[in-house]
């Protein structure tokens, strides 16, 4: 996976941004923080304290919170 999309099952942004991830054909995995208690301290770490999601974690560790698809185009192509 290129990247770990954190979400919740009732946030609207998440839903959006993995629809059109998943039409642009852009792998991922998710984690539901609230499922998840470790996750939500990373998305907590990445916000300032906050629970905000879609919080998205890259493999050299860097995040982007509620991105556009563009951001995360971008993102993925300055770490290929």
């Amino acid at each position: 996976m290129t990247f770990t999309m954190f979400t919740t099952p009732w946030c609207g942004y998440c839903h959006r941004l993995k629809s059109q991830l998943d039409r642009e054909g852009i792998a991922f995995s998710i984690v539901d923080i609230e499922q998840e208690p470790d996750a939500a301290f990373t998305v907590e770490q990445a916000n300032g304290g906050n629970q905000t999601v879609p919080t998205l974690l890259f493999a050299d560790g860097s995040t982007l919170t509620n991105p556009s698809v563009a951001q995360v185009k971008e993102k993925l192509a300055a770490l290929a």
